[in-house]
């Protein structure tokens, strides 16, 4: 016999649950849960795609970002633990006044 339940399995509406939390967690404030509850299954779909991708574009310049620091970062301390002496001169005399006034 066929269940008489008319509504979301608890795998869909678990589903539906975590959609709306992230969309109410990630809108920054842009959308209440009764909002997004009662919206529209396109429009709600429609709009978690779209936070979706704009975070993922975000994270990609971060992290194209972070690449970029990464391999023109200075270190003045070499992977042993000991300061480059070098290194640390060039980088001192950069900070060092010239003159009092």
């Amino acid at each position: 016999m066929d269940s008489a339940f008319f509504g979301l399995t608890p795998t869909y509406r678990a589903g539906l649950f975590r959609q709306i939390h992230e969309i109410i967690f990630h809108g920054n404030g842009g959308y209440n849960y009764s909002t997004l509850y009662n919206m529209p299954v396109w429009l709600r779909n429609t709009t978690f795609k779209l936070i979706n991708e704009h975070y993922e574009k975000q994270n990609d310049a971060n992290e194209q970002a972070s690449k970029a620091n990464s391999t023109t970062k200075q270190t003045l301390v070499g992977e042993d633990g000991k300061v480059n002496v070098q290194d640390f001169k060039a980088a001192s005399q950069q900070y060092t006044k010239t003159s009092y006034k």
